[in-house]
């Protein structure tokens, strides 16, 4: 595998409620590698489809945008960025219309396809990290380090609680444990991109550890392999 200098590939896999996109942005900002919101592909895909009214079933279509389709992650300061041909799409793809669609883009086996050779394209020289649910056993089953976050259903569903609370959302904290619990379920069986944990990642318990906390074991871990690289 070919890096640039010493930077690494980084998978980060992990069920929902876990905090990995937290942890995917802090890790890149704190290393200065390019953090790749997998999830924001998909809602580029979904935003697109809306924009030009295409069936999210309709697979010739979803195939022909995905050919003729750049996206690109950038970070400005503080803020990561996503340009879609080259237009910031940062805020467009997280609205309630696109969160809906993205899920019924995101089965398709053609966007499917489409996204995981952009990320490998995009991943390919290190310097990045990736976060989702198949990375370090489909996308990147190379990849230098390989981390899989975890933390009981009870306390992912406690912290989607608290978020929603925090939205001013009227929540039941057993439903929402509940939800979790049967996301899980759907997610490991699905057919399509089932969450998976590689044999050789690296599990990180969050339950009872707080994010600066896991940010820092994850750093030594990857400060340890690029000094290995760097002998």
């Amino acid at each position: 595998m070919i890096h640039l200098k010493n930077k690494l590939i980084i998978a980060i896999d992990g069920p929902s409620g876990a905090g990995k996109s937290t942890l995917s942005k802090a890790l890149a900002s704190q290393l200065d590698y390019l953090n790749i919101d997998t999830g924001a592909m998909y809602r580029s895909v979904a935003l697109l489809a809306q924009q030009r009214r295409i069936n999210p079933h309709d697979e010739s279509a979803l195939k022909a945008l995905c050919a003729d389709l750049s996206i690109e992650f950038i970070r400005r300061e503080s803020s990561e960025r996503v340009l879609v041909n080259d237009v910031d799409v940062s805020a467009a793809i997280r609205t309630p219309e696109v969160s809906l669609l993205t899920a019924q883009v995101a089965a398709s086996p053609a966007v499917r396809e489409a996204m995981l050779h952009l990320q490998r394209k995009m991943g390919e020289a290190g310097g990045v990290v990736l976060e989702g649910r198949d990375i370090g056993t489909v996308v990147f089953p190379r990849a230098d380090v390989k981390f899989f976050l975890s933390a009981t259903a009870v306390e992912r569903g406690r912290r989607r609680f608290e978020e929603l609370q925090a939205q001013g959302i009227t929540v039941d904290l057993q439903q929402t444990i509940a939800e979790v619990e049967a996301r899980d379920a759907a997610d490991t069986a699905r057919t399509l991109a089932p969450l998976m944990q590689a044999d050789d990642a690296l599990v990180v318990d969050s339950t009872q550890l707080s994010i600066e906390e896991v940010l820092n074991k994850m750093l030594k871990i990857v400060k340890d392999k690029e000094a290995g690289l760097a002998e």
